[in-house]
């Protein structure tokens, strides 16, 4: 922990954007250097010119990829784009859109030429493949839309993301993404020369480019999915903190059209974050479920606060920050198992009494309990959300959630809403909790801790090599040789998920009253320990310190 953490960022904390944008367009990178190449994790390439790793090479190869990609799974339907707020996500915008124009792609962006929610890019694509009519979203055939959202989510302001949805809507599976990649690279090695590019101006004015509005067809779409005449008529007071990200725009419009008393917390953009309070480790990060990220808006709903509800977004409006006036930043996994005990326990009487319940194996185990105590179906899942989208288009699942803050769920009819996260949704639940229930959502947590028991749960972050995180992610389970866990006889050694029997890419140790999992990172050499104690605190750190002895332990076998 920094000691600077979650204190307003200064001068030496701040990028140079005209350096990094230069750095862009001229640095090049050196497709033999591994941190330099083409690398898809959870949620796309991403990267920083500086590094040599986000470049106008990477652009132009990752986007000839995607065409290559595309016209081989015969998807010759439009091809929604949209970007955040990040410095470097307009040039990569500008890049993809030359490229797309030159290869004769039907290509959709902002009417407004402004910034695009994640959401409302998979939202886009799934209504033109048929989510609002009575057969459903088509994945198959002539005619399907696809879509390329520039983010790198609620990383640094240095850093830049590019990432693919294909025609359901969702985060590209690992088949996708590798062939994309790989693709990408190969393209890098041989030159970038090769691809044909249309100049922006003549790209943006190409018969093949339309506009498209997207805020528009999302915010009129909403009152499908959720209560918004609840949340009018309790007169909610909400405060949304875009974070500086592509919300900005959409929450007053999401105001103005539903009658709500909303406010914009902060409605600045600045690709530098200045206005940002530092993160745990000092650094500028748009992430919403840190209480140093968010520490303005915490403060702001202490003693008399001016909202019921506040919320917060990252930079693409994905993830979901909720503060309430009585416990002020709740924790990602206690709001999600509340949003999943409101919507499974009677709010939503349209979904079908099948419908099961998503969740990554490294979130709470209080959702394991709720649904034990909704008599539902639990689908426990690897990390990311690409795990979710099957069953979010075809209904079997009503709700997917990941504990880093990002979940979606069915409108209220059952069918499907998006296939990606959905921040400004997520925030918007809260709402209509409170609305329709007079109670805060961190209340009901506690109505949930007082049925199922209270638990303690974090995640912390242990240096590796690249052997060591190639070594974790390969792990079986007969290389833990341990059967106690903190004093507790081990239940389970988990390499793959139970919900759908896919690996794990780490490890997974439960016990009755505790587990953790261990992971390697998909963008840093370090290795994610996620741990969870329904015994106490001290319990927890028990677990931790375990965990780590088990996991060297592994990796030295």
């Amino acid at each position: 922990m920094d000691p600077r953490a979650g204190t307003l960022a200064q001068a030496q904390d701040l990028i140079d954007v005209d350096a990094v944008v230069g750095a862009y367009y001229d640095l090049v990178p050196d497709v033999d250097d591994p941190s330099q190449k083409v690398v898809f994790g959870t949620s796309g390439h991403r990267g920083s010119s500086l590094d040599h790793a986000f470049n106008e090479a990477h652009i132009i190869a990752t986007t000839a990829a995607i065409v290559e990609y595309r016209r081989n799974h015969g998807t010759d339907g439009p091809l929604f784009i949209g970007r955040d707020t990040h410095a470097l996500s307009l040039p990569a915008w500008q890049t993809a859109v030359e490229v797309l124009a030159a290869a004769g792609v039907q290509t959709y962006i902002d009417a407004r030429d402004s910034f695009t929610p994640t959401p409302a890019v998979s939202q886009a694509i799934l209504l033109h493949n048929g989510s609002a009519t009575l057969e459903g979203v088509r994945t198959t055939g002539p005619g399907l839309a696809d879509g390329i959202v520039v983010t790198p989510s609620h990383n640094p302001p240095r850093d830049g993301g590019f990432k693919y949805n294909p025609p359901h809507g969702g985060p590209a599976d690992s088949d996708a993404t590798s062939w994309i990649a790989d693709r990408a690279n190969e393209i890098l090695r041989s030159g970038v020369g090769q691809v044909r590019r249309t100049p922006l101006e003549q790209a943006v004015a190409a018969d093949t480019t339309h506009r498209h509005d997207f805020m528009v067809a999302y915010v009129d779409d909403l009152a499908t999915v959720l209560d918004m005449d609840a949340i009018r008529s309790a007169g909610v007071r909400i405060g949304a903190d875009p974070l500086g990200g592509a919300s900005v725009e959409y929450w007053g419009a999401i105001g103005e059209r539903y009658g709500l008393d909303l406010t914009v917390v902060n409605p600045q953009v600045d690709p530098r974050w200045a206005f940002m309070t530092l993160d745990w480790d000092a650094k500028i990060r748009m992430d919403c479920s840190s209480p140093y990220a968010m520490a303005s808006l915490v403060e702001t709903m202490k003693g008399d606060a001016p909202y019921d509800i506040a919320t917060g977004n990252d930079a693409d409006s994905d993830r979901h920050g909720i503060v309430t006036p009585d416990a002020g930043l709740m924790n990602p996994n206690h709001y999600l198992a509340v949003a999943i005990s409101y919507l499974y326990g009677g709010a939503r009487p349209d979904w079908s009494p099948e419908a099961g319940i998503g969740k990554t194996l490294v979130s709470s185990a209080l959702i394991d309990r709720v649904a034990t105590g909704l008599g539902r179906r639990l689908d426990e899942v690897p990390v990311g959300f690409k795990w979710f989208v099957p069953g979010l288009l075809d209904g079997s699942v009503g709700f997917g959630g990941e504990e880093s803050a990002g979940a979606s769920f069915l409108r209220k009819s059952g069918g499907v809403w998006t296939t990606d996260k959905d921040g400004l949704l997520l925030a918007l639940l809260a709402s209509e909790i409170l609305a329709t229930t007079g109670k805060s959502p961190s209340e009901h947590h506690a109505a949930l801790v007082d049925s199922y028991g209270q638990s303690w749960y974090a995640r912390v972050d242990a240096p590796a090599t690249l052997e060591e995180k190639s070594t974790l992610a390969k792990l079986a389970p007969e290389q833990v040789t341990a059967s106690t866990l903190a004093g507790e006889d081990i239940t389970a050694k988990l390499t793959t998920a139970p919900g759908n029997g896919a690996s794990i890419g780490g490890l997974k140790v439960t016990t009755k009253n505790a587990w953790f999992a261990a992971r390697p990172s998909g963008t840093e050499n370090v290795y994610k320990i996620y741990a969870e104690s329904f015994v106490s605190e001290a319990h927890l750190a028990e677990v931790q310190d375990a965990a780590r002895a088990l996991v060297t332990e592994a990796l030295s076998s």
